[in-house]
């Protein structure tokens, strides 16, 4: 395959993996079955300049926790207590779940760093939000508070929400405030440095977003303003175009990290916390193997060596055009009526990458009825030229218009 935007050929992807070599990688991650799980504990690592310490891997909760109790309880003895939820994730129950936990181990409230999010951006529709949260969940205050799914930072975070997020931490019902954010990630980054008034940031970040240059520019903006930065999408898996991986390359990247002694999800978060300036690293862990694999990885760290990142760089520009970066800047400035490109292309995640297909429903359903009903005519051919990474959003959208409807 060969990208045109993205300057490699599949030929020179190979000849990276073979000339990085199969001992790169300092020591080694225990594989899910090994080691001395009883004595695991996940490290930490200050949450940007807010005076709060965070394990390095949080629990993403979109899935049934009320039917997982067991998995929240080995996360607390395990150290994973940076909790992500929100109040529609799992059909609106994972909030119920985490409340029944809290309700049954209340003593473990305060060791575990809660964090929701709404959708709002009007401070009564965030007022409301917030509280019912809090009433889900069965506790008087989050740790951290986000507004979700924020793709222009300039036009959500206004004096408002800031004079709103000031009265919510004196009346004691969150600690810190921020946003999470999948589309503009590195504009939105980059204004957040500006304001002085955002403590934490949920933002995608992963091996084929994190060395482009405005990403490494807008992260290190933030780390030098102070502000707390978790990453979430970090697999980052190839799946738009339903290759399952990326292919031939997909397969070799795997190869070379189980060769290692560990899988290729782990390497992928290990290639995330090489960056210091991230604080977590945010993985949807519905499974105890799964939570167990990603807890060894966190406590047996090691740094992925320079060769193992350029096999990395390699894999990332090698299958460009089979991942939205969410730059919808670029793709969504060019169509006529408008479309959110970026919202149809995580619908299409939810369904094709994690197997949720009531909320890709529900988001995609959310889009108003017109757009939806001409989105497979529309003529896409300028947002596809924007698109810096090549991507098919014509026969994206078409194929979402089909699958999500």
């Amino acid at each position: 395959m060969t990208t045109e935007k993205s300057g490699i050929k599949r030929r020179q992807f190979l000849q990276i993996l073979g000339a990085a070599g199969i001992g790169s990688v300092v020591g080694s991650v225990a594989s899910p079955g090994s080691g001395n799980a009883a004595a695991m504990t996940v490290g930490t690592r200050d949450f940007g300049r807010t005076g709060v310490q965070v394990p390095i891997l949080s629990l993403g909760t979109m899935f049934d926790t009320g039917a997982n109790q067991l998995l929240l309880r080995q996360a607390v003895k395990w150290g994973v207590t940076y909790w992500d939820t929100a109040q529609y994730y799992n059909r609106w129950g994972s909030e119920h779940g985490i409340g029944k936990y809290l309700a049954k181990y209340p003593g473990d409230r305060k060791k575990i760093f809660l964090v929701s999010k709404s959708t709002r951006r009007d401070v009564n529709g965030l007022t409301s939000e917030l509280n019912d949260s809090l009433n889900n969940l069965k506790t008087d205050y989050l740790d951290l508070f986000f507004i979700h799914a924020v793709d222009d930072a300039k036009d959500d975070m206004t004096p408002e929400i800031k004079a709103w997020s000031e009265k919510m931490k004196s009346e004691g019902k969150i600690r810190l405030f921020g946003f999470s954010t999948h589309s503009n990630m590195a504009a939105c980054l980059s204004h957040a440095a500006t304001l002085g008034w955002i403590d934490g940031i949920m933002t995608t970040y992963n091996y084929k977003v994190m060395n482009t240059d405005d990403m490494k520019r807008a992260v290190d903006a933030c780390h030098n303003a102070g502000i707390g930065l978790t990453a979430m999408k970090t697999q980052a898996a190839s799946s738009w175009l339903g290759t399952g991986g990326g292919g031939s390359e997909g397969r070799t990247l795997a190869k070379r990290f189980t060769d290692k002694g560990m899988t290729e999800e782990q390497a992928k978060i290990l290639a995330v916390w090489t960056d210091e300036r991230i604080s977590s690293v945010c993985s949807q862990m519905n499974t105890m193997a799964i939570l167990k694999a990603n807890t060894q990885a966190a406590v047996n760290q090691v740094r992925l060596t320079a060769a193992d990142q350029s096999v990395f760089e390699a894999q990332a520009r090698a299958t460009a055009d089979q991942y939205c970066a969410g730059c919808t800047a670029a793709c969504e400035s060019g169509l006529t009526p408008s479309v959110p490109v970026g919202k149809v292309m995580r619908c299409l995640m939810y369904a094709r990458s994690y197997g949720d297909h009531f909320r890709a429903h529900v988001e995609f359903n959310d889009i108003p009825f017109p757009v939806r009903e001409q989105l497979a005519r529309l003529d896409y051919s300028d947002a596809e030229r924007r698109c810096p990474r090549n991507m098919p959003i014509a026969r994206l959208m078409a194929e979402a218009a089909q699958e999500l409807s």
